[in-house]
């Protein structure tokens, strides 16, 4: 199938206009706009620059059905944190600048019963060349073998290793929380406060388990009083704060999930009348833009979420002509404590 129909009339050079410029068939044209390996380097070269000297764009829905596929790479999420949607978007968005390829977004409904059945029809309607699956629907099995069974390539986000490599990136979110919270315990803390994620989220179970894991090996027993459940949005965090704050006696420091959480905990001490860090300690998760802007500055643990997703889209390419690189790419990378001015000893 040709790349273009011709387009009389338009002002627009055409296939047909290429092929007569290059002295070669529309068909030969095809293959280079197709980039088809079954063509000389010198024909190549001289297609090329013609379409290069006329602005020739090609039809990207009629290569599409040449290759009976799109140029699609689909984000799918149902992600309450609208900085993490917008970091994925940045590392997906800087790997496929260059490419062929675009970036098509898909909220769904985690707890919606007809979710598996929607994204199958989205994906069947879409016919992308791969998807890219973000936490905490990364974790649903049924989606990873939905996108086998279509043909269509995935590669899940995560906070914990769940897929093979060449469909999987991942962070190492209870260690990183374990060196947090073992930052606090070493300036002194022995209350200390969390706010864990949402029901349902891996990320929220690895960041819990990290947090208990450093205050067991500090010999510290987990004060069930002292936890308490957001969301990972501000308004959560403020209510968590709020909450953990009336407790008696009070925290001396608190360790929230993430950034937004941990700025509202912050707002909350303020509200009532407590100096962060000298009467409250607080660290979050994240390193958004938040957490240096607000005062003071969060102490956090960097998650590498554009990193990750860049090593996702090269994922998602590899084996393609605009593949950057033929060599595996990673699949763990590791968040690191970021010291600020949240943190100091207890009074």
């Amino acid at each position: 199938m040709d790349s273009d129909s011709d387009s009389p009339g338009q002002g627009k050079p055409t296939i047909n206009d290429i092929a007569r410029l290059s002295g070669v068939s529309k068909k030969t044209v095809s293959r280079v706009i197709n980039r088809s390996p079954l063509l000389n380097a010198e024909t190549r070269k001289r297609v090329d620059d013609i379409i290069r000297e006329t602005g020739y764009v090609p039809n990207p829905q009629a290569r599409a059905l040449a290759l009976r596929r799109n140029f699609l790479i689909g984000l799918v999420h149902d992600n309450p944190n609208a900085q993490t949607v917008l970091g994925v978007q940045q590392g997906l968005l800087s790997v496929l600048k260059g490419t062929e390829y675009e970036l098509i977004v898909r909220p769904v409904d985690r707890g919606s019963l007809s979710m598996v059945d929607d994204v199958r029809a989205f994906l069947e309607r879409q016919r992308l060349h791969g998807i890219v699956l973000l936490p905490p629907i990364s974790e649903n099995d049924d989606l990873a073998r939905l996108c086998d069974s279509l043909g269509c390539r995935y590669v899940r986000m995560g906070s914990a290793l769940l897929d093979v490599d060449e469909r999987m990136v991942a962070s190492n979110d209870r260690e990183a929380v374990r060196t947090a919270v073992a930052h606090l315990i070493a300036a002194g803390h022995r209350r200390i406060g969390l706010i864990e994620g949402p029901e349902g989220f891996r990320s929220a179970r690895e960041r819990r388990d990290g947090f208990g894991e450093a205050l067991a090996a500090a010999g510290l027993a987990l004060d069930p009083a002292l936890v308490t459940r957001g969301n990972y949005r501000f308004e959560s965090g403020l209510a968590a704060g709020r909450q953990l704050l009336a407790a008696a006696p009070r925290p001396t420091a608190i360790f929230a999930s993430n950034d937004e959480m941990a700025a509202g905990a912050l707002h909350a001490a303020r509200a009532a009348g407590l100096d962060v860090p000298a009467d409250l300690s607080i660290i979050g998760f994240d390193d958004t833009a938040i957490a240096a802007h607000i005062w003071p500055p969060l102490t956090t643990v960097r998650w590498p979420i554009i990193e990750m997703a860049k090593a996702a889209a090269r994922k998602l390419l590899a084996g393609t002509v605009d593949a950057q690189t033929n060599a595996p790419d990673a699949t763990l990378f590791l968040s690191q404590l970021i010291e600020r001015a949240s943190v100091a000893p207890p009074r």
